[in-house]
């Protein structure tokens, strides 16, 4: 006979999730603001990416038809661009995809996953779903402590993911760093090295994830196309690891997870060098005078945390608050990412606009100190 008194319920690792709270484009009342809370490529899409995307969607089949499960043009586009095997790629729906397949082919119930305190909010959120625990390690000043991060480790560790540049922070771990993270490491841990910002280094500030998963067994290196690369709409993310993780993920897979005008558009904005110099160069340029003009403000109370990233982790320590200062700026017309849910009630992310937006960003900002 059957209970009336039972009700369907999910598993409780399933109810110890907190939903991913992605950047607001509108205020409260609906007004649209300049949205300067998601990290978006402020200068668009490349010409290049764009003519690919619209051909595709001009086929005759383009709703029609499935789009290819293996993305193999894209794939060796990718193994040419970077020196890679294409058989080693995987592509997902935007990097998150991939993070979550990393912890649902490696962890399960009562295994840990760990990670930086502050490190992005999608790590915990993949534990929880397998029924992992997530462990946080301590930072050091907002960056990666690897020496946290290793005597975390335990019996039950399984996979640790390391977002480099970090997101929230934008702090960024030397290439030594990481290599002496990785040396550390148990070899049954899956190392995931999540570089979502990785176009914005210079060559001497890549940390050698990459170089690192081309030898090493148990290394798994992440990146988007949602970035630098300005396809945010379409969701595509790339990621490289040795032939059994990379068989390991595909077993769980969702078939056909990247679109076909994604994919096309993805293979042009892999060749497209100018479009990914000149944002690279703007965001270099905007970055360090906007961090010039806020750190100016220091007697605010306001810090800025030193970034690799397209945004700033700016920390508000005196008398205007986080929160204040979030509400005034939207009132102001501009929506940045305050984070009272990653434990940095005390800050925000602010990425970096166009010019005008990023000059209108900072008196904003000067504006709300001065009440």
């Amino acid at each position: 006979m059957t209970d009336a008194t039972q009700t369907l319920q999910p598993k409780p690792w399933i109810s110890g999730i907190a939903p991913y709270v992605p950047g607001k484009s509108a205020g409260a009342d609906g007004r649209p603001l300049i949205k300067l809370s998601a990290n978006e490529n402020p200068l668009g899409t490349g010409d290049k990416a764009r003519a690919a995307f619209r051909e595709t969607l001009a086929a005759a089949d383009a709703l029609s038809r499935y789009p290819d499960p293996g993305s193999v043009m894209l794939r060796e586009a990718i193994a040419a661009k970077f020196g890679l095997d294409p058989a080693r790629i995987i592509c997902g729906n935007g990097s998150d995809e991939l993070l979550h397949l990393a912890a649902g082919s490696y962890a399960g119930a009562g295994d840990e996953i760990l990670y930086v305190r502050y490190g992005f909010a999608v790590y915990e959120i993949a534990a929880r779903r397998v029924g992992a625990v997530p462990v946080e390690a301590d930072d050091s000043d907002y960056a990666t402590d690897v020496d946290a991060l290793l005597a975390a480790v335990t019996d039950r560790t399984r996979v640790v993911y390391l977002a480099n540049p970090n997101n929230p922070t934008g702090t960024l771990a030397t290439r030594d760093e990481v290599a002496r993270l990785h040396a550390g490491l148990p070899k049954d841990v899956l190392f995931v090295i999540d570089q979502a910002y990785a176009e914005y280094l210079s060559d001497e500030e890549d940390d050698g994830g990459l170089e690192l998963a081309k030898s090493a067994p148990n290394v798994f290196v992440t990146r988007t196309f949602s970035k630098i690369h300005g396809l945010a709409a379409e969701r595509i993310g790339w990621g490289y690891a040795s032939s059994d993780v990379i068989s390991a993920l595909h077993r769980i897979r969702l078939p056909f997870n990247v679109t076909r005008a994604g994919q096309a558009a993805a293979v042009a904005a892999v060749g497209d060098d100018e479009f990914v110099a000149r944002s690279r160069a703007h965001n270099a340029k905007w970055r360090a005078w906007l961090a010039a003009e806020l750190e100016a403000l220091g007697n605010h109370g306001v810090r800025v945390v030193p970034s690799a990233t397209n945004f700033l982790l700016v920390l508000f320590e005196g008398d205007v608050t986080a929160e204040m200062m979030n509400q005034r700026l939207m009132e102001a017309g501009y929506i940045v990412r305050w984070l009272p849910g990653q434990g940095l009630p005390h800050a925000l992310r602010m990425t970096i606009g166009t010019e005008d937006e990023t000059r209108g960003l900072a008196a904003a900002i000067r504006a709300a100190l001065q009440g």
